[in-house]
This record gives structure tokens, sequence and C-alpha cells, in this order.
């Protein structure tokens, strides 16, 4: 199914293109106001989203195919910046080469709708192979250290941003929205989320709920960012995905609360590294695990809700 019979879909890509030309107009509102300020981050962050969107909506454009094949390029860059940036031992480099090949077997299940084997394939087969492959090296110091990592990194960066790409081939149940209409929904709302908390926060955040992880993160910015996605899903849901508006306000208050918990687990990998950003990928906002650490935890969470609810 092409894009262009899926004018729902359409709807909801004009409205983020109108979206950004409001805040690049604001931005640079702002930076010709008040030139004492220095508002060229704000500025590189807005033009990185063009990029962004503007890359995600053409690969979509092209058909489910390409866009699977996307998809399965985020996993590699995410799991490429992961392991850039933990320890691992050189000895772990010839196990790493298996981690890879997930990636490729990984995303074949998905464009099969092999539903079965992509549910298990690196639970079950990835997670027994690698350690197998590090006994047969013979590097017994920090083996434990390092098959968490391996595991970790291989179920974050790869099996739960491939649920993103099985959303896409899920039987449509709602022919306006199409295969896109559901991703595009997940995308917008947990981006929309990480805008809402990051608002609300600064509006009215005063408690902080884990200080020591992410300081900026407030009890008023949480709050206030589930009650606005969810309420936000419940209107956009009957139009992009198949879910009613009574089932768009749980996938809503998912999203939200997922979100958050994959935005603060990965400031504790950062932290626990001493970093700042995963990396410089991305101008303005820092490697891609900045962009997608919400989506981490919201994509398998939304799409296994979306498949028990809907399916």
């Amino acid at each position: 199914m092409q894009i262009v019979n899926a004018p729902h879909a359409l709807y909801a890509m004009a409205a983020s293109l109108a979206v950004l030309l409001v805040a690049t107009a604001i931005g640079h509102w702002l930076a010709k106001r008040n030139v004492s300020k220095d508002y060229s981050e704000l500025n590189l962050r807005i033009r990185s989203w063009w990029w962004m969107v503007l890359m995600l909506f053409t690969v979509l454009s092209l058909g489910q195919t390409p866009a699977i094949v996307f998809f399965g390029f985020l996993s590699f860059l995410a799991l490429k910046e992961f392991l850039s940036i933990v320890p691992i031992r050189l000895t772990d480099r010839r196990v790493i080469f298996w981690a890879y090949l997930a990636i490729p077997l990984q995303y074949y299940w998905v464009s099969q709708q092999w539903y079965g084997m992509f549910i298990i394939f690196i639970p079950v087969y990835v997670f027994l192979f690698l350690p197998i492959r590090m006994v047969l090296i013979g590097d017994t110091r920090g083996f434990i250290r390092s098959a968490g990592i391996l595991h970790w990194a291989v179920m974050l960066m790869v099996f739960a941003i491939s649920h993103i790409a099985y959303l896409l081939t899920l039987p449509v149940q709602n022919p306006a929205a199409g295969p896109f209409g559901p991703v595009l929904f997940l995308l917008f709302m947990t981006q929309l989320n990480d805008v809402s908390q990051y608002v609300w926060g600064k509006t009215f955040g005063k408690r902080k709920i884990i200080p020591n992880v992410s300081p900026n993160k407030t009890w008023g910015g949480f709050l206030g960012g589930v009650a606005t996605i969810t309420l936000v899903s419940a209107g956009c849901a009957p139009w992009l995905t198949p879910l009613t508006a009574q089932q768009g306000l749980l996938a809503g208050a998912l999203i939200a609360v997922s979100g958050f918990f994959g935005d603060v687990v990965l400031s504790s990998v950062k932290r626990d590294l001493q970093i700042k950003d995963s990396g410089s990928l991305i101008p303005g906002h820092g490697g891609i695990l900045d962009r997608l650490d919400s989506l981490i935890y919201s994509a398998p969470l939304f799409f296994h809700y979306v498949y028990y609810t809907a399916y």
C-alpha cells in the first residue's frame, strides 16, 4: 500500500510540517527580538528536526519495504553508537560481529511477517548464542559483565526498535491510516511526550522525581506530559490506528510512562559513563540514542498493546 492511499497519514505528516514551520518562525523571531540571548542551539535543534522528519517522510513515501530497511539501519546506528560508549573487552570484538548479524535477520523476519520467529529470535537464539561464542574464545575475565552489555545492547537497539518496523506489516484495519498510521502515531506521541514533559516541567515542575539520575525531571513535568499525551492520543488514535478513542487513552498513557522511563534509563547509562550525550551524529540533539531513548521503551509496549487489543 502506498502512502498516497492513506489520507489520514498524509494529514498527520502535513500537520507535522506545519508545526515545524511555526517552530522555525518562532526560533528566528526570538533570535531577532532578543539579540542579547543565544538561540543558536534552539535553531540548530529545529533544523535537525527538519532533516529527521523529511528523511522519515521520504522513506515512508517509498513504501513498506524501504521503511523496514530504514528502521533496520537505525538499529545498526544505535547499536554501533551504544557499543562505542560502553566499555568492552578486546576479545568481545569477535562476538560483536554476531550481534550485528542479528540485525538483518531480525528485520528479515519482520519483512516476512513471521511473528513467531520475530518475537523469539533475539530473546532466545541470540541470547543463547552470544555467550557460547564468548566461551569458545576462552577469555573468562569480565565474562558476566560483557555478556550483560551485549545482551542489553541487542535487546534495546535491535529487538525494541524492530517493533516499529513490525507495525508496518500488521494487517490494515484502518484503511484511511494505512500501515503508516500506527508508526506515525507512535513516533509523534513519543516525541510530543518529550516536549510536553519538558514544557510542563519548566512551567510547574518543582519536586524532582529522581534527581540523582535526571535532575530536570519533575513530578509536574511527568504528570503534565502523561495527561497531555493521554488526551491527545484519545483524539488521534481513531484517525491513525485501529484503536478506539477509549483504547487510545490507555495507549497514550502507556507511551507517556514508558517513554519517560526509556529516557531516564538511557540517562542512567550516560551518567554511569560520565558523558552528556551518547554521540554527535545529530547537531543540537547529540547522538542517535539521545533521540531514540524514549522510543526504545515505548515502541515494544505500544506494539503489543495494539497487537493484543486490535488483532
